[in-house]
């Protein structure tokens, strides 16, 4: 056999392996659950009758999909109305300003969507603010470590539902404004999200940067590079490993809190919208609960997927092997 055809055959069994781990493997486990869920479904009777299978979910994420949708007309003709309402005032009265009212209609379950993945986001950002740098100097000063590592110790474990009515109570009496740029509802879920997540990426961070090679040490005190040259060009390019696995935890963590929160403080979001069906208990509702859980799912999937790409943008180190 020549060199060519070689090649070829080594390319079409990779492709082979790629689809199958890659595609055929993966479809073949949801099916699996799929089939699982259905029968299982089938089993299972409750108070409001029985739990939902994938055909019921599929039917009520098409309800979902058609409110949304009319809602956004109703908006749409409401501002249209109020627009027509100004342009009549206005050929009566040419120095007339009018001002648009904003649109107070229920939210939809994709408006909650929204709202959540911009609380997790913006509580996220903030912890990872805090915890990255706080971290590369714990990690990088014994004497820091010793003296913040029992106050880590003692927070880390505690609950977003002992934080959230401290936090609720903290926002209430310090964020006082006749026009507030942000609702108490967002701030009180983004600071019990920060609250929540900032540990594993502290931790991690700091045990990344206490673990970079005495080699590379050494290599920095030769060059004599600055001290925040040596933490950009050194310590930080050696601890994005164990930097990121702290930063994916914190962001599961961030999610799972914030629907928690959300749940328990009835802040708008997907955890409000889980409540509220719950509370509805109508036939729609375990359907309709269902549909959430599987998008809370599949929303955290996509935020972990993400910051596995972002790993893999950064890492110095393209060979490794990053799931």
């Amino acid at each position: 056999m020549n060199i060519p055809s070689l090649s070829m055959a080594l390319l079409k069994e990779r492709i082979a392996s790629f689809s199958l781990k890659s595609v055929l493997l993966p479809l073949f486990g949801i099916l699996v659950f799929v089939l699982l869920w259905q029968v299982g479904a089938s089993r299972v009777h409750t108070s409001l009758g029985e739990f939902p299978g994938p055909t019921v979910v599929y039917e009520q994420w098409n309800s979902l999909v058609a409110e949304h949708q009319n809602e956004r007309i109703k908006e749409g003709k409401f501002y249209e109305r109020q627009k027509k309402r100004i342009e009549v005032r206005q050929v009566k009265d040419p120095s007339y300003e009018g001002r648009l009212i904003d649109y107070t209609g229920k939210p939809t379950f994709f408006d909650q969507i929204f709202t959540s993945l911009y609380t997790v986001l913006a509580g996220f950002g903030l912890a990872s603010f805090i915890a990255i740098p706080l971290g590369i100097l714990i990690g990088l000063n014994s004497s820091v470590y010793s003296a913040l590592n029992p106050v880590i110790q003692v927070f880390k474990p505690v609950s977003p539902l002992a934080w959230l009515p401290l936090v609720t109570m903290v926002v209430s009496a310090s964020y006082v404004s006749d026009d507030p740029m942000f609702s108490k509802s967002f701030l009180t879920s983004m600071f019990t999200v920060t609250l929540c997540c900032m540990w594993p990426t502290l931790i991690n961070t700091a045990v990344g940067v206490a673990a970079v090679e005495k080699d590379l040490l050494n290599v920095s005190k030769v060059l004599r590079l600055g001290w925040v040259t040596h933490v950009i060009k050194i310590v930080i390019p050696s601890a994005i490993p164990l930097m990121f696995t702290g930063l994916r935890l914190s962001l599961g963590i961030a999610w799972m809190v914030l629907i928690a929160a959300e749940m328990l403080a009835q802040n708008p979001g997907l955890g409000k919208f889980v409540w509220d069906e719950f509370q509805n208990g109508s036939s729609d509702s375990l359907g309709r609960i269902m549909v959430a859980v599987l998008m809370i799912g599949f929303i955290g999937f996509l935020l972990d997927r993400a910051m596995l790409m972002v790993q893999r943008f950064v890492s110095w180190d393209k060979t490794q092997v990053l799931r």
